[in-house]
């Protein structure tokens, strides 16, 4: 059985734009990347609505993704790969985060894992780094919260590449691939959670097959 932690924040957690609940497992984009894998294959998911990088929110507690993610590990080890896609909640304006001080914060969370000993035999985990989708037409609350945050997350995909090729570990850019829900410009709709699945997947199985260079 090969394991796979998805840590992240409300686009992995499955919020639902058009009411503010959660989309079933199954529509969520780990459930789907499950299923799409097949027998063999356990997708966990380790998501937060408001978790950030590194930093602390000033509205709710325990965001901070670098505060969390020892425990996690080791609740969940062994684990074979871990999906990082946090970054969203870093631009918004009030924490006055630069795209590089946003990938930094991911370089902390990878060397996180690669101190773990949560990966099979007691080795660090893989690691796939992603960057998040971009922002379209915001609409209610949620253009009070990211507004001014868009050329930060439009240049993510750049920072989060450097991070990723500097240690060693898989790069995705979601931005290439899905488009935020037009209800409010920041969530996914259940087809780009689909999407997100099986682009992810063509990356996952060779990594997990062992087929490195086929990893994109």
């Amino acid at each position: 059985m090969k394991t796979i932690l998805c840590y992240g924040d409300s686009l992995t957690w499955g919020y639902d734009p058009r009411d503010g609940t959660r989309y079933p497992f199954d529509q969520r984009w780990p459930g789907v990347l499950e299923q799409e894998l097949g027998k063999g294959f356990h997708v966990i998911e380790e998501a937060l609505s408001g978790r950030t990088t590194i930093v602390e929110s000033p509205l709710l507690s325990n965001r901070s993704g670098l505060k969390m993610i020892e425990p996690l590990l080791e609740s969940h080890a062994p684990i074979d790969l871990c999906i990082l896609m946090l970054g969203t909640n870093d631009i918004a304006p009030y924490y006055h985060l630069t795209a590089s001080d946003i990938a930094g914060g991911c370089l902390a969370l990878i060397w996180a894992i690669e101190k773990s000993q949560a990966g099979p035999a007691g080795a660090a985990p893989e690691i796939l780094l992603i960057a998040p989708p971009l922002l379209g037409r915001m609409s209610g609350i949620m253009g009070l919260f990211y507004e001014g945050g868009e050329k930060t997350l439009r240049a993510l995909s750049k920072t989060y590449k450097t991070v990723a090729d500097s240690s060693r570990c898989h790069f995705f850019d979601a931005s290439k691939y899905v488009k935020a829900s037009k209800i409010d410009g920041v969530h996914l709709d259940p087809e780009a959670h689909r999407v997100l699945a099986m682009e992810i997947k063509k990356i996952v199985a060779p990594i997990l097959q062992g087929d490195k260079q086929n990893a994109q």
